[in-house]
């Protein structure tokens, strides 16, 4: 048996069809393109029908996984990077287009990305484990006694918010403290900051366009031994360690599985992270954790997306 996977992001939609032993067997990618509300789903609706079309049958069920909330109980979508999906009715859209002999099952993607990793990855067979996703933003997948952790609203995990640092400044009202510093954008906005407080200051980062700066700007100064852009990464590690500290202390689990685009090039600081995670966590429970890179690396949503969809099918 085979199903559809769906992962779909803030500027991309990925396809797959896999098999219940994880085979990937066809696969399917596409731009968002400026694409948005019913634009985006009907998207999703043609990666699916092309899967199902190689495999010459309908889908029995498709997992698709979201870049922000979905409210299981409207199945509808909160997606910030998506245009007009502050509420969007996806469950009943991809129904409607599909059939309704076809399961539909949606999650979120730091949902699907524990559920990839915990099924076909770094975490495999582990029944207490996280996924901590750095990238545009910061999110983790918490699996707790092999179930995934949603909340009361379905915004669990949305770790990005984490208060991480004082006092509160205002550029955390729209992504939080941890996210504000930490991701891929918070990484360019602390060499910002650091670059307007060192007007002396005449390294790699200084000819690059404040506005233009990216992460990927800074790792490379720091292959170059660029001391500000040292000091930039040398804070998120900071912040990573601590906010990995936490989630040990809360939820103790067994595997800590780092992944999404910063962990890329910022794998390399596992272990520094895993001594500043040591300060601050329980002791025994740091003491039994393992921190592991993701294996899966951008396959992670869609393995996770076809669990949820083999699940749905039993």
């Amino acid at each position: 048996m085979s199903v559809i996977a769906i992962d779909l992001g803030g500027t991309k939609v990925a396809g797959a069809r896999i098999s219940s032993a994880g085979v990937i067997q066809a696969r399917s990618h596409a731009l968002l393109g400026g694409r948005r509300g019913a634009q985006v789903a009907a998207l999703v609706v043609e990666q699916c029908q092309a899967l199902a079309a190689d495999a010459h049958s309908g889908p029995s069920a498709v997992g698709v996984t979201v870049p922000g909330i979905y409210r299981a109980g409207r199945g509808t979508v909160w997606a910030p990077n998506i245009p007009a999906w502050e509420d969007y009715p996806l469950r009943d859209d991809l129904q409607r287009a599909l059939g309704n002999d076809a399961r539909i099952v949606i999650d979120s993607d730091r949902a699907a990305y524990i559920l990839g990793e915990t099924w076909r990855g770094a975490a495999a067979g582990a029944r207490d484990a996280i996924f901590l996703a750095v990238g545009t933003g910061i999110g983790a997948g918490i699996l707790v006694d092999g179930r995934v952790l949603r909340g009361h609203a379905d915004i669990a995990g949305a770790i990005g918010w984490m208060a991480l640092d004082r006092p509160y400044v205002d550029r955390y009202t729209n992504c939080g403290c941890f996210e504000g510093n930490a991701s891929g954008p918070g990484l360019a906005t602390v060499a910002r900051l650091g670059l307007d407080a060192a007007q002396g200051y005449r390294g790699a980062l200084r000819s690059i366009a404040p506005n233009d700066l990216t992460a990927e700007d800074i790792f490379a100064a720091v292959d170059a031994r660029d001391d500000l852009a040292a000091r930039v990464v040398g804070n998120a590690v900071e912040l990573w360690g601590m906010a990995a500290a936490n989630l040990v202390s809360l939820f103790n689990p067994e595997t800590v599985v780092f992944g999404g685009g910063v962990f890329g090039p910022a794998v390399r600081y596992l272990d520094r992270i895993s001594t500043e995670a040591a300060r601050w966590a329980q002791p025994i429970a740091m003491q039994q954790v393992r921190f592991v890179a993701s294996t899966l690396g951008g396959d992670a949503g869609l393995y996770g997306a076809a669990r949820l969809a083999l699940e749905a099918v039993g």
